[in-house]
């Protein structure tokens, strides 16, 4: 990684203290998205992290992973998934249920979206308890798809969501630790 570009790209990372609660820090991406340079250093990362393994799809996790998610496979020549929360695609979907700190949520894919082919990328902005991701990798993996690499700008290590990903032999790579 060359550390000019990682330096751009830090710089534009905007720490929040107190938010969205307190006793939280907010790591803004959003000036990533306002600056092309910046952004496209994202992407070469990415892109030079990856460009030894050959996969067929990106499967993005809604909302941020789609930002970093749909670009990558356009650079990568390969197709985009999103996976979304629940009620947000049209049938035929399969759905995963996972737990959060206080309740659940549910995420879906579109049940024809990848198949026993498919060597699958996952690509989201952050990682912290892991429990999206986990559940995106266990759908692609009922859908019969390979998946074994999950891509992420920013890993919050105190949060476990990094050792919850390997327990599935889920390789992963962050640009930054915070």
């Amino acid at each position: 990684m060359s550390e000019k570009k990682i330096e751009v790209i830090r710089n534009k990372i905007i720490s929040i203290e107190n938010y969205p609660k307190d006793g939280i820090v907010f790591r803004d991406i959003l000036p990533i998205l306002n600056d092309y340079t910046a952004m496209s250093y994202v992407l070469d990362v990415f892109e030079e992290h990856y460009k030894q393994i050959t996969f067929t799809k990106i499967v993005g996790t809604e909302a941020r992973g789609f930002l970093f998610g749909v670009p990558l496979a356009q650079r990568l020549n390969i197709g985009f998934v999103p996976a979304r929360k629940k009620g947000k695609l049209p049938p035929p979907v399969i759905s995963e249920t996972y737990n959060l700190e206080y309740g659940t949520d549910t995420i879906e894919i579109q049940a024809d979206a990848l198949n026993s082919n498919d060597n699958v990328l996952i690509i989201d902005d952050l990682l912290a308890t892991g429990g999206t991701v986990n559940a995106t990798y266990n759908l692609i993996k009922a859908l019969g798809a390979n998946v074994e690499h999950a891509g992420f700008l920013i890993n919050l290590p105190a949060l476990g969501g990094e050792f919850l990903l390997n327990k599935n032999n889920l390789q992963t790579f962050n640009i930054f630790n915070f």
